[in-house]
């Protein structure tokens, strides 16, 4: 596999940080889901076609995370909000369908304004959402009769890595981002696999800090992963 590190540029989550990232160079169509698999346990990440790792020389704040999932236990809090979205259904698509683009817009315009993201388009959320080289999984969040929400994530060989949550602004108040991961905890239990993994972790930025909060987990340190028992700081 070939690798290429980016122009340093202004980081998205520590605006005081220049980021670089490393990068899978292969052609889209040279890439398989047995290069994915094998990424991911790097610490890699996609965004659409592009395959990615943090490479900053001078900041090592993004941590890759995740959650092996037979050892999780839900906190209090966690508790909570299942206790409070007990009235939500879940179904689960394989296929990408209309309905869910309005939701996506929606959330990036009224949540995101300030975000690498803003303004929503189609084009820019399919070619950040879809998977071109294996299914990504789509989890709905139902409300009675009304989708509310969607959780997509891409099944790899040993787990879930999850993409990204979106939902109607008007939820809120419901943490569906907290509960959208438990929901993917569960299926990855159910499912039978090992870990769910959740990105990177910067435990300096207010709107990564929620991943922090389940635990145990795993982050990728020094290239190998190692397990954290209790919340930083």
């Amino acid at each position: 596999m070939k690798f290429g590190i980016t122009q340093a540029f202004t980081c998205s989550y520590l605006a005081e940080q220049q980021e670089q990232l490393l990068v899978l160079m292969e052609e889209q169509n040279e890439i398989t889901a047995k290069h994915y698999d094998l990424l991911i346990g790097a610490g890699f990440r996609r965004s659409g076609t592009q395959v990615y790792r943090p490479n900053c020389p001078r900041c090592q704040a993004c941590q890759p995370i995740r959650l092996p999932v037979q050892l999780f236990s839900q906190s209090k809090s966690q508790k909570r909000v299942l206790k409070l979205n007990q009235d939500i259904t879940i179904k689960l698509s394989e296929q990408d369908k209309p309905e869910y683009y309005p939701i996506y817009e929606t959330y990036i315009n009224q949540r995101h304004a300030d975000g690498s993201m803003y303004p929503a388009s189609y084009e820019q959320y399919a070619g950040f959402i879809i998977n071109p080289w294996d299914k990504a999984l789509f989890i709905e969040l139902w409300l009675e009769d009304k989708l509310i929400g969607v959780a997509v994530c891409d099944k790899v060989a040993n787990g879930l890595s999850a993409l990204y949550t979106f939902f109607l602004p008007q939820y809120t108040q419901r943490s569906l981002g907290t509960y959208a991961i438990l929901q993917q905890i569960k299926l990855t239990q159910q499912l039978n696999l090992e870990f769910l993994y959740l990105g990177y972790q910067i435990d300096t930025c207010q709107k990564m800090s929620y991943k922090q909060n389940f635990l145990p987990h795993e982050r990728f340190l020094n290239d190998k992963w190692q397990l954290i028992t209790k919340k930083a700081g």
